[in-house]
């Protein structure tokens, strides 16, 4: 059956205002008049329903087995089907997966889609929708900071036999002092070494970082607000800390991963930029066919990390490069685009900056007049940041408007749009999405700080900087989706040459993944 058969009955039943599960387009491509046959199910359907099942077609063609569908069938059409190879994600920090973007394979054994649906569990964890408490003013500000302080340092003190600030200040000079806090300021000094003064509950207090201590190298990695911890020893006046080491809350090198009991897989992708003129509309269609065959059988959940239109009014002189200027009417085709995606499929969605919520972070998910718009596939529409587990994974979805932040501040070597993981491992070694207050990333005071990663995460989902990049850290696989928008004018004027159109696809019981091109 050429692929095009199922391409073909998927937008018309998107036409119609319906998804479909992917068996159901099977046995509509396998039928010998799929238009009348299209026709009768619809009919068949429910007014209410906006999903064509197997069986509504079933209903209308007379039981047949499974065995006799197109599902079983060895004439599906894969002259088109890319190269692929096999690899495995690195499981080394220092040498990560992912060099140039390519498409890869992961396992391909294991039960097919068609088996029990009530084996998939999944559940949603740090949604802080619907529990916003900040009002802006001063002291909300304080309780975030005081809770981030509080949550980081906890994660902290069982490696240094840290004192209070105040504590500290009181010691005799020359005695051996170990602080933690919250990074108040880091500067070089004429002599060239560093600077650091760490803020606590009770003051802050100074720490000299000397050039000649083999420190470089971490007071590099240093952000302002983060959370460290410094450990070295009083001057005789007791007014300084000459550091001798230097201890971020990082992710434990031991750090064991969950996995499913059965081989299912993840789509995780972000940055779809429907509404912009330059939405990939044909990469997508090519993805959503793909998701119809049976290799695809396996990708049972859908994982989208934000952006899921361009929005309106986020760059200057945005509005030249949209096909779609109204706001609502780019989640109108959004949703359109969503109903290609098979209906049995589960979603998880998170807002990211271009999307109709507020900018500063964490962002609740979308207010109830957009989740009726894009209520076509019954996705799980959680805050940004979210932790979704999905059949014993945990996955860390961030949109990543703090990596830019993290590319401006340190080496390149350390971060860069090139590749993106190595800024997420930066996240994932300070145990925040967006340590950093007051610059580029705009964070919104709450009661607690929705963006300390109080749990290790099995795998770090993130897109925005429309860069494919994946690799381990401490075995947390750590994976930027890329985007589904060629290069506007406005990425050609800051530089940001976009990977679009890539698939990376994670083998839930393996932790392998697939990277697979659509464009």
């Amino acid at each position: 059956m050429p692929l095009e058969s199922n391409a073909r009955i998927v937008k018309e039943l998107a036409n119609r205002g319906y998804n479909a599960e992917r068996e159901a387009v099977t046995l509509l491509a396998n039928e010998p008049d799929p238009a009348a046959a299209i026709d009768a199910a619809v009919d068949t359907a429910p007014d209410d329903a906006l999903r064509i099942t197997a069986d509504h077609v079933r209903e209308t063609a007379g039981d047949r087995s499974p065995g006799s569908s197109a599902a079983h069938s060895d004439s599906a059409d894969t002259s088109e089907k890319p190269s692929t190879q096999r690899v495995k994600t690195s499981t080394d920090a220092a040498a990560p997966s992912h060099q140039s973007p390519v498409e890869t394979e992961g396992s391909t054994t294991g039960p097919n889609r068609n088996g029990d649906a009530a084996q998939r569990e999944i559940s949603v964890g740090n949604d802080m929708t619907g529990h916003s408490t900040g009002t802006g003013e001063y002291a909300d500000f304080v309780r975030t900071f005081r809770d981030r302080y509080e949550r980081l340092s906890k994660l902290l003190r069982g490696r240094v036999n840290h004192r209070p600030a105040e504590a500290i200040a009181g010691m005799p000079g020359g005695s051996d002092a170990a602080m933690i806090g919250l990074v108040n300021d880091v500067r070089s000094t004429k002599s060239g070494h560093w600077l650091v003064e760490l803020e606590d509950t009770t003051g802050t207090f100074p720490a000299l970082i000397m050039k000649d201590k083999g420190l470089a190298d971490v007071v590099d990695e240093i952000l302002m607000d983060e959370c460290l911890a410094v450990e070295g020893t009083l001057a005789d006046d007791s007014g300084i800390l000459f550091a001798d080491s230097l201890h971020f809350p990082d992710v434990p090198r031991t750090h064991q991963t969950g996995a499913a009991d059965r081989h299912v897989q993840a789509a995780l992708i972000s940055d779809i930029h429907v509404g912009s003129e330059e939405f990939m509309a044909d990469a997508w269609s090519r993805f959503t066919d793909w998701l119809h065959t049976p290799e695809a059988e396996p990708v049972e959940y859908l994982l989208l990390a934000g952006d899921m239109v361009e929005g309106v009014g986020v760059y200057p002189n945005q509005d030249e490069e949209l096909e779609i200027v109204d706001i609502y009417e780019q989640y109108e085709a959004f949703a359109e685009y969503l109903k290609e995606v098979p209906g049995d499929t589960e979603i998880v969605m998170i807002p990211g900056n271009h999307d109709a919520v507020r900018l500063a972070e964490p962002q609740p998910g979308f207010n109830d007049e957009l989740r009726s718009i894009m209520d076509v596939h019954d996705a799980r529409i959680v805050s940004n940041p979210a932790t979704v587990t999905v059949e014993g994974v945990d996955v860390l979805m961030y949109h990543g408007v703090s990596l830019d932040e993290v590319i401006a501040e340190l080496p390149e070597e350390k971060a860069s749009y090139d590749e993106p993981h190595k800024a997420m491992y930066q996240l994932l070694k300070k145990r925040h999405v967006a340590p950093q207050f007051g610059g580029h990333t705009r964070v919104a005071p709450e009661e607690r700080d929705y963006l300390v990663i109080d749990d290790v995460p099995d795998v770090f989902h993130t897109g925005h900087v429309h860069k494919l990049g994946w690799g381990k850290y401490h075995n947390v696989l750590a994976v930027n989706s890329g985007c589904w928008q060629a290069q506007t004018d406005f990425q050609k004027s800051v530089n940001i040459d976009p990977d679009a159109g890539y698939a990376p696809i994670l083998d839930l019981d393996t932790l392998d993944m697939t990277v697979r091109k659509f464009t």
